[in-house]
């Protein structure tokens, strides 16, 4: 199988709102991961994981190779075969297990802490578990530019080797910020949220449709972007509003 996605054959089609329901999810299961991403990303003045259909995403993601690499028009997604096909089934086989094991231990917990699943707990008790589960306090709000939370913008593109709670936070975060066509971000509410305004569809990133060159910043100054550099105009007698602009691409 060639490794240029080019070539490879395109299987399926998009997922659609009206594709519901769990392929690899038990119902308690889903309902279960859809109660968690809700604590993650709660509904509150904005639209939440619930709105933004995170699991589905989720589900989708360990489903099989059905809905790993979407086509660059949208319309479908690649067939993995082969050795992609294997590699891909045994790191989800490892995922599969650490979700299945990880839900067992939540409702475990709930059911030690107030005698219920997981899924019919109040907020508040959700959190207690999670909190449990996780060894890790509640976070507090998120505020631009208080260093206490540069934690939370942190996630990473890999979730081999996570433990449950760290691999459903961060696929929580990926279902809510991702592109529609795999299967969260439902009506681009995640884009919404921080306002962005994202392509219609992937075939708008092809075609020249969808672009972000409105958005570049095209007179900046390096001193103002780089903190080094901005110690060292600063100490030589400059200000931060003496910083010259320049244009991108010279340093």
């Amino acid at each position: 199988m060639s490794n240029d996605k080019a070539h490879w054959r395109t299987i399926g089609a998009p997922l659609t709102d009206d594709m519901e329901g769990p392929l690899f999810f038990t119902d308690h299961e889903w309902l279960t991961v859809e109660a968690v991403a809700a604590r993650i990303i709660p509904t509150d003045r904005d639209p939440g994981a619930t709105e933004a259909g995170v699991v589905r995403f989720i589900d989708r993601y360990l489903s099989g190779t059905a809905y790993v690499y979407a086509t660059a028009d949208g319309a479908g997604f690649l067939e993995l075969a082969g050795k992609d096909a294997e590699a891909w089934r045994a790191r989800m086989s490892d995922m599969r297990r650490t979700y299945r094991a990880g839900l067992r231990t939540l409702d475990a917990i709930a059911v030690e802490r107030a005698g219920s699943p997981f899924l019919e707990l109040g907020a508040v008790e959700q959190d207690g578990v999670l909190e449990q589960l996780s060894g890790r306090p509640k976070p507090g709000p998120v505020v631009l530019g208080q260093s206490e939370s540069a934690g939370a913008f942190q996630m990473g593109a890999f979730d081999e080797g996570l433990g449950f709670f760290d691999a459903i936070v961060a696929h929580t975060r990926q279902g809510f910020y991702s592109d529609p066509v795999y299967g969260g971000n439902r009506n681009r509410v995640g884009w919404t949220t921080i306002g962005f305004p994202g392509p219609a569809s992937l075939a708008d990133t092809m075609d020249g449709t969808y672009s972000l060159r409105d958005s570049f910043v095209l007179d900046y100054s390096w001193p103002e972007l780089v903190p080094h550099l901005r110690d060292a105009h600063e100490g030589a007698g400059g200000t931060r509003g003496q910083a010259q602009s320049t244009e991108i691409g010279t340093p």
